[in-house]
């Protein structure tokens, strides 16, 4: 059964300045995590450190395909506990004045053995605080 994490939100700002928050190291910093060695370039590697307050966690990706203005998608991988691979695709469609926003995240089944920190539910819950609040909040300002 695969355990898909999808969440949308239409947010009040122009596609090209969301696409700009979704691939700028600097402003991925303000709202996202810091990722440094990110480029929304097909086959770039980058590695950043997240999670909770009380427990870090080493994620790495690679930039599989990117479609300016519309689509983003790379893997997302915990190198230090897992070989699992997960996929995580941002697909941004203009709205009026507005972009919607649609984030899924496929594969999180594959972390399941890794404990509570990996579920579904904290997934979800992450992702929604992601798009839903910081990248809404960021890019409306």
């Amino acid at each position: 059964m695969h355990d898909n994490v999808v969440v949308k939100q239409r947010v009040n700002a122009p596609v090209e300045k969301v696409w700009s928050a979704i691939t700028d190291t600097a402003q991925m910093k303000e709202w996202y995590f810091d990722i440094p060695d990110f480029k929304a370039e097909p086959h770039t590697e980058f590695a950043f450190w997240g999670g909770s307050e009380d427990q870090q966690y080493h994620h790495h990706g690679e930039v599989l395909e990117v479609i300016p203005h519309q689509k983003l998608k790379h893997t997302w991988t915990y190198p230090e506990i897992s070989k699992e691979k997960t996929l995580v695709r941002w697909e941004l469609e203009s709205d009026g004045d507005g972009t919607v926003v649609t984030l899924t995240h496929k594969g999180i089944e594959n972390f399941n053995h890794l404990g509570q920190d990996f579920q579904h539910s904290s997934f979800e819950e992450g992702w929604k605080d992601i798009v839903g609040r910081s990248l809404k909040e960021y890019v409306e300002k």
